[in-house]
């Protein structure tokens, strides 16, 4: 039976076992930049591919805090150049919603800057905290400390469990065509979303 998100999965895999380091590095960069495309899905493939024997757990690790960071640095300079009227105008068309945004201005103004470093361990939060932080022009020098240390055990967590379940892989495939529903809503939710918006 064919599987949409088993075939998504192979995708990724495919493309992170022909360009290695550099395809981890490519989703890594998109991800921390606020493009939809989450690294609790990239960092366990990469595991997986690593469990493979094609990359190594620390190499996938540093490349993926590596990609984190200069894509952590786009969203800086977004939200420090346009600030939150732009984001506010174009911030939809890459799925930034104004309760996102809110979330994470909250969670800075909450933590200051030390939010950079907790919050690249929490989903959501982590993808957008980088916008808030370039409203609020924190020091780059600090961002960077912070966002490369904060994001080395997120990439790690994820990249073990990858590899964890490398020898398992055909037990996890086998309940991918249990999500083709959750990824057949969503995608339909996606499409109203951006009509309505566009």
């Amino acid at each position: 039976m064919f599987s949409i998100v088993e075939y998504l999965s192979n995708i990724v895999i495919g493309f992170i076992q022909e360009t290695g380091y550099f395809g981890v590095f490519i989703c890594m960069v998109l991800e921390s930049a606020c493009i939809p495309l989450p690294s609790e899905v990239i960092m366990p493939f990469s595991g997986y591919v690593a469990w493979k024997g094609a990359m190594s757990i620390l190499g996938v690790t540093f490349i993926g805090a590596l990609g984190n960071l200069i894509g952590s640095w786009i969203a800086y300079l977004v939200g420090f150049y346009g600030g939150r009227p732009f984001l506010e105008k174009y911030g939809r068309y890459i799925l930034i919603t104004e309760k996102k945004l809110e979330m994470a201005e909250e969670w800075f103004a909450k933590y200051g800057h030390e939010a950079v470093l907790i919050s690249r361990v929490l989903p959501v939060i982590r993808t957008f905290i980088s916008l808030p932080a370039g409203i609020a022009k924190m020091d780059l020098k600090r961002f960077t400390i912070y966002t490369f240390i904060g994001s080395v055990p997120w990439c790690f967590a994820l990249t073990y469990i990858g590899y964890n379940l490398g020898p398992n892989w055909s037990t996890v495939e086998s309940i991918f065509h249990l999500l083709d529903y959750a990824v057949i809503i969503g995608l339909a939710l996606l499409i109203v979303y951006l009509w309505r918006k566009i």
